[in-house]
Formats: C-alpha cells, structure tokens, sequence
C-alpha cells in the first residue's frame, strides 16, 4: 500500500471484537494504507502482549468487548469459529440498528450471525492469511439489509489488505476451500520446488529464494497479464525443452488433478463444519 495515501473523508469507528492475528493485519492494512486514523480503530484484549502490539500502532484498547461495541460504527467480530455464538449472545444488548456486523469467522452462516447478535446489517467476510502481508483474497457476502455505506466501508477495509471480491453466501464453502486453504498447497508447492533444486544440487536458500520468487512472479503474471493460465503456460513451454519435459512429470503425477481434489477435500470439510 502507498504510503502517501491521502485519509478516506468516511471517517468511522471500527471495532474488533477479538485482538487475534488477522484483527491485527486488518488493522495495520487499514491504518497504513489510511483508510482510517488508527485514533478510529479499537478492540479490546485481556493478554498484556496483544494489549502492546495494538498499541504500538495507535489502535485504542479498551477493557471489554461490550465496551468496542458501543463505541464503534462497524464491528468486526474475528474470534474463533467455535465461540462466535456465545460472543455474540453475551454483546446482543449492545448492538443497534446504527451499527454493521461483519464477520470473518469461517462456516458461520448469516442467519445465525444475525439471530445471536439481533443485528440484521450483517456482512460476512472470508479472507486469507496473506493478509498479514497486504496480499489477502478476501470474498464478501452482503446481508439483505446491510447499506451502499455499509459495503463502500466494508470493501475499502478489506481492500487494504490485498483484493476483494462480492459473492453469493452459497460459495462460501468453495471459497474457504479454494482460498482459504491454498495458501498451504502453494506452501507444500513452494517446498517441494525447493526441494527439487536442493535435489539438482542448489544451495537450501538459494532454492527456497527461487522458489518462493518463482511463484509470486507467475501469480503476478496470471494477475496482470491478462492471459489464460493454459497460454502463459504454452508460452514457456519450447519445443522438445526443458519446461515440457518437467509437465510431463507433473502430468505423470497427476499434479493438476491433484489439486482440483484437495480444494474440494477442503470445500467438503468446510461444508461439514459449517
């Protein structure tokens, strides 16, 4: 994100309920890329550490989640999965009509969002753990009363920190199963690619350096190039070289297929879950 970036004249409170690592890249996204003072950020935490690090970069603290509700505009509650409902029971009396709901927590549906917090300006938000670098694919659901206002702020939070993208709830699972657990196929991808150059003889950092520049460059390609994966694939792939010759290993090892079933493992799991 730019640093010169200019502060977005929307200026409102946003509160986290839960003081996690991902409320934390949301945060410092959103302050350094100055869609918001971080004087506009709060949450609250009980643990001295996470009290310190929201600190450091200006966020306000308070004691109690209770206490970040009733002080923010939009409220985006990042606690585990598992204690979202108890969460959002104990908060209800807090809520108001005035106020937006956004939830990143994975398999929790709208309805239920909206049942145990009675708020019905509710969006639903799955990102990823590239967040934490500024590169997040995040994928938002809109609840039916959530506002024009209530997207633009929504949207311009997350977009600092990587893309957005506006989905139906209907994909979540897909999405959970494509984005949110890729980052780790691409980890094993990045490893075993270093592996293979330590096997041919490179130095460990000297292939993991390679690796992990080789698959940032050739997602930045597929990104801005405005190709079909398949072509820029074609377009390395020589004649009789080196590249066809390494497919026809990958093919051999079912690599693409491989792929394709370990998203819908996860879609399956996450369908399960939620």
């Amino acid at each position: 994100m730019a640093a010169a970036a200019t502060p977005s004249p929307d200026v409102f409170k946003l509160g986290f309920v839960g003081a996690g690592n991902m409320a934390e890249s949301i945060a410092r996204g959103v302050a350094k890329s100055a869609v918001l003072p971080p004087s506009s950020i709060r949450t609250a935490a009980s643990r001295a550490d996470r009290r310190a690090v929201f600190d450091s970069f200006g966020v306000h603290v308070f004691d109690t989640n209770a206490q970040v509700v009733d002080d923010s505009d939009v409220v985006v509650i990042s606690v585990k999965p598992q204690i979202v409902k108890p969460v959002l029971l104990e908060l209800k009396p807090f809520f108001s009509e005035e106020k937006v709901l956004v939830s990143i927590a994975a398999g929790i549906r709208m309805k239920d969002l909206q049942e145990w917090s009675g708020q019905q300006r509710v969006i639903r938000v799955m990102p990823n753990t590239p967040s934490a670098v500024g590169q997040a694919a995040s994928v938002m659901c809109m609840g039916e009363m959530a506002t024009k206002k209530d997207e633009e702020r929504v949207t311009s939070l997350f977009g600092a920190i990587g893309s957005v993208w506006v989905a139906d709830e209907k994909y979540f699972d897909a999405v959970t199963g494509l984005s949110g657990s890729g980052p780790a196929f691409i980890y094993l991808a990045i490893e075993a690619l270093a592996d293979g150059g330590v096997a041919a003889g490179l130095p460990r950092d000297l292939a993991i350096g390679l690796a992990s520049q080789t698959v940032l460059g050739a997602a930045a390609m597929v990104k801005h190039a405005g190709k079909h994966p398949g072509q820029l694939k074609d377009e390395v792939s020589s004649p009789a070289g080196t590249t066809i010759a390494g497919i026809q290993e990958l093919e051999k090892g079912a690599f693409r297929g491989t792929l394709m079933s370990a998203v819908l493992a996860a879609t399956k799991r996450s369908q399960e879950l939620s």
